[in-house]
C-alpha cells in the first residue's frame, strides 16, 4: 500500500522532479552502502527499500518517455 502511494506522488511530478529525485535516492544508496562497509548501518533493509524506490523513479520516468 505505502509503495502504491509512493508511485503515484511520482507519476505526478514532472520529468525534472523524477531525475531530482533519482539523484537523490542514488546519493542515499551510496551512503548506505558506505556506512554498511564500516559497521556503521543500524537498519540495513533500508539499502534494498532505496533500491527499489529507484528502481520505481527508473520506471515512472520510462512511463513518461514512452507517453
Amino acid at each position: 500500500m505505502k509503495a502504491n502511494k509512493f508511485v503515484e506522488d511520482l507519476r505526478t511530478k514532472s520529468a525534472e522532479d523524477l531525475n531530482q529525485e533519482l539523484v537523490a535516492a542514488k546519493k542515499e544508496l551510496f551512503n548506505l552502502r558506505f556506512q554498511n562497509a564500516t559497521n556503521q548501518l543500524d537498519n540495513t533493509a533500508r539499502i534494498k527499500e532505496v533500491r527499489k524506490n529507484i528502481a520505481r523513479i527508473q520506471t515512472v520516468i520510462t512511463e513518461k518517455a514512452r507517453a
